[in-house]
C-alpha cells in the first residue's frame, strides 16, 4: 500500500485521473452489453470529502473480493499484458489505491449491472491496509453503476477541496466522450480545439493559438496538424515563437483515449524537432504502470517516426508555397532544421534556398553562395572564419563558417544535393596560396629582416613569410590549421610536465606544419619595420605584429603569447621614450 500509494506517481494530484479513469472504464464496459446505457459521471466535492458517481458496469461481492481486494488485479486485463482491452483506459489494476496519497479512508458502493439481482455491495478499505465487504439492501443502490467515497487524510484536505476538484477535473477529463459533471458544471469541452470548425483558416490559426497560450503559456510563429489515422492520433504541435537549445528537454502533453496521461512526453518526436510543443490524443500508445508517461516500445517509435515525417512535411509544404512564413520560422529555427538536413537528403535539398549561413558574401543560403562562387571553401571553426575571413574577401575568395553547429556537414554534403559543386576546406596553405608574392628583388632585399623576423618567433612555433594582399590596412595575418594548433598545445605541455609524462608527450611530437605570420608587403607600416637595421628592434617589431595578428583573428592568447605582447609594448616604449630623449 505504501509503496503503491506515494511512490508509484509523481504527485498526489493522479489521485483524481484514477477516478474518472476507473469511472470511464466502468462506462466502457456497460456500454460493450448494453449500447444503449446511460455514460453519466458525477464528482461531488464538500466537507473535505469526495464522492464520484458513475452508471458504469458495477460489481458483484466476487468481484469485489477478487478485484478492489487483490493488489494488480483488474477486470481491465488478461491473461497477457498484450492481450488487454485496447478500449480501456486502465490495465494495471492498481490505480485505485492512488487514493491513498489523499485519502485515510476509501468506501465503494457498486451494484452489477450485468449480474441481474445481485445485491450492492460495500468495500471499505482504510490506509493501514484493512478493508471490509458487506452486502447491502437494494435500496442502498437501487441502479447498476458505483460510488467511490473519499475521506481525507490529515494534511491532505487541500486535494478534496471544491475549487481543486474542478480544475484537476478539467486538466485531465476534458476531452473524455462521456458526460463528466462537477455537480451540474461540465467539465468536457469537445470537441477537442483541433477538431473544431472555423469559418476561416486565420480564425482557426488564432483559436489554436490562444489554446497554445492557454496550454504552454506562449503565443506560437504557427501551428502543424498532427493527423496520424493510422497511429490512432489527432492533435496539433505549435512553434515555439523563440529560439531554445536543441539539449533542452521539451514537455509535451499527451492525452490517451481523451484522458491526460502526461504533460512532459518526452520521447514523441524525433530529436531534430526541438522547436515544437504537441498536444495530442492517442489511442494506440501504452503508458507506464503509474500512466504517467509512454512506454517506449516499437508503437512508439513508429508513431515518433510518422509525427516525424508530418513536421517534416509541414516544412516542404512552407517552402512550395509560403516562403514568406518559412523565412520567418528560419530566422529563429534554422538550427533544428539544419539538424534534420544533415541526415535527409531530400530535405537538404528543399532548404538549400532558404537555410541562412555566415559568409564572406553576407548572410546568404547555400544555393546562393554556391552560384556566386565556382569553388565553396569553408573552415571548420569560427576562430579559422575569423582568421581568414577578410584576407580571403579582399582576395575574391569566398569562405563559408562552418564553425556553428551542424553547418560544416551541411557543406560536405552540398555535392550530395547539388551535383557538380566543389567544396574544399579552406587551410593555411590554401590562404597563402591566394595571396600575391612580392616582388622577388625586394625579397632579396629583406633577406636580412625576415631572418631576425623568423627568428624571434621559432619559440613560439611560427614562422614569417611575405606576401602583397588587401586589405592595405591590415599589416600582418596570424595563419594556422588544427593540426598546428594541436601540435602549439603538445609542446607547451611537454614543457610543463616532467619526468614520465613529458617523455611520453615528446613521443607525440609529429611533422605538423607550423603557424605562420603573413606580412603584408603592401602595408607602409611594414615596409618602414622591413628597412630598420638594429635586430633587436626588428625583433620588439615582429612581435609588436605578432601579438597584434592574434588580436585581430580573436584566437585565445596563451601564456606565451600574453608575455610577448608586454615584452613588445614595454620594447617599443622604451624605444620611444629614448629616440626622443636622442632628439630623434
Amino acid at each position: 500500500m505504501d509503496l503503491l500509494s506515494h511512490h508509484l506517481y509523481s504527485s498526489p494530484k493522479v489521485y483524481l485521473r484514477e477516478l474518472l479513469q476507473n469511472a470511464v472504464d466502468a462506462v466502457t464496459a456497460r456500454r460493450d452489453a448494453e449500447p444503449d446505457a446511460p455514460a453519466r459521471i458525477r464528482l461531488y466535492a464538500a466537507d473535505g470529502g469526495l464522492r464520484v458517481e458513475d452508471t458504469g458496469v458495477g460489481l458483484t461481492e466476487p468481484d469485489v473480493h477478487s478485484l478492489l481486494a487483490t493488489i494488480g488485479r483488474s477486470s481491465k486485463r488478461a491473461e497477457s499484458l498484450h492481450e488487454a482491452r485496447t478500449d480501456f483506459l486502465g490495465q494495471f489494476g492498481i490505480g485505485l489505491l492512488a487514493c491513498f496519497v489523499v485519502a485515510e479512508r476509501i468506501r465503494v458502493v457498486s451494484r452489477s449491472a450485468l449480474t441481474p439481482g445481485a445485491p450492492p455491495v460495500e468495500w471499505t478499505a482504510r490506509d493501514d491496509g484493512s478493508y471490509t465487504v458487506r452486502t447491502l439492501p437494494d435500496a442502498e443502490r437501487p441502479e447498476p453503476g458505483t460510488t467511490v467515497y473519499l475521506t481525507a487524510r490529515a494534511g491532505a484536505a487541500e486535494w478534496l477541496a471544491p475549487e481543486r476538484v474542478r480544475a484537476l477535473a478539467r486538466d485531465f477529463g476534458s476531452l473524455l466522450p462521456h458526460d463528466v459533471r462537477i455537480g451540474d458544471e461540465p467539465v468536457t469541452d469537445l470537441p477537442a480545439p483541433w477538431d473544431r470548425a472555423h469559418p476561416s483558416p486565420a480564425g482557426r490559426r488564432v483559436a489554436l493559438a490562444r489554446h497554445c497560450h492557454e496550454v504552454f503559456g506562449f503565443t506560437p510563429l504557427d501551428s502543424i496538424d498532427l493527423d496520424v489515422p493510422l497511429a490512432g492520433i489527432r492533435g496539433v504541435a505549435y512553434v515555439l515563437p523563440a529560439a531554445v537549445s536543441p539539449a533542452q528537454r521539451a514537455g509535451h502533453r499527451v492525452y490517451l483515449k481523451g484522458m491526460l496521461l502526461t504533460e512532459r512526453a518526452e520521447q514523441l518526436l524525433p530529436e531534430w524537432a526541438f522547436f515544437v510543443r504537441c498536444v495530442l490524443d492517442t489511442d494506440s500508445l501504452r503508458p507506464t504502470a503509474s500512466r504517467e508517461a509512454l512506454y517506449e516500445d516499437e508503437t512508439l517509435a513508429a508513431v515518433r517516426d510518422a509525427l516525424g515525417t508530418r513536421i517534416r512535411s509541414w516544412l516542404t509544404g512552407l517552402a512550395g508555397g509560403d516562403p514568406e512564413r518559412l523565412s520567418s520560422f528560419l530566422a529563429v529555427h534554422h538550427l533544428g532544421v539544419k539538424s534534420l538536413a544533415r541526415h535527409d537528403a531530400e530535405m537538404l535539398r528543399t532548404m538549400l534556398p532558404w537555410l541562412p549561413f555566415e559568409t564572406t558574401d553576407g548572410r546568404l543560403s547555400l544555393e546562393e553562395f554556391a552560384r556566386r562562387h565556382p569553388v565553396v571553401h569553408f573552415t571548420r571553426t569560427v576562430e579559422e572564419y575569423r582568421q581568414v575571413a577578410p584576407i580571403a574577401a579582399a582576395q575574391g575568395v569566398g569562405v563559408v563558417n562552418g564553425g556553428y553547429t551542424y553547418d560544416s556537414e551541411l557543406v560536405e554534403a552540398l555535392p550530395r544535393v547539388r551535383p557538380g559543386t566543389v567544396v574544399a576546406e579552406l587551410d593555411a596553405d590554401t590562404v597563402t596560396a591566394h595571396l600575391d608574392a612580392a616582388d622577388p628583388a625586394e625579397e632579396l632585399a629583406l633577406t636580412g629582416f625576415l631572418a631576425a623576423a623568423r627568428a624571434t618567433l621559432d619559440p613560439l612555433g611560427c614562422d614569417v613569410v611575405l606576401r602583397a594582399f588587401h586589405p592595405l590596412s591590415v599589416p600582418a595575418l596570424h595563419l594556422d590549421d588544427r593540426a598546428a594548433r594541436h601540435e602549439q598545445a603538445r609542446a607547451a605541455a611537454e614543457e610543463q610536465a616532467d619526468g614520465l609524462w613529458a617523455g611520453i608527450l615528446g613521443s607525440l611530437r609529429g611533422s605538423a606544419p607550423r603557424a605562420r605570420l603573413v606580412l603584408n608587403h603592401l602595408n607602409p607600416l611594414v615596409r618602414r619595420i622591413g628597412s630598420l637595421g638594429d635586430p633587436e628592434l626588428i625583433g620588439t617589431a615582429t612581435e609588436a605584429l605578432y601579438g597584434q595578428a592574434l588580436l585581430r583573428a580573436q584566437r585565445p592568447l596563451r601564456p606565451a603569447d600574453s608575455a610577448l605582447l608586454n615584452r613588445a609594448f614595454i620594447g617599443l616604449l622604451a624605444w620611444a621614450t629614448h629616440g626622443e630623449g636622442d632628439g630623434r
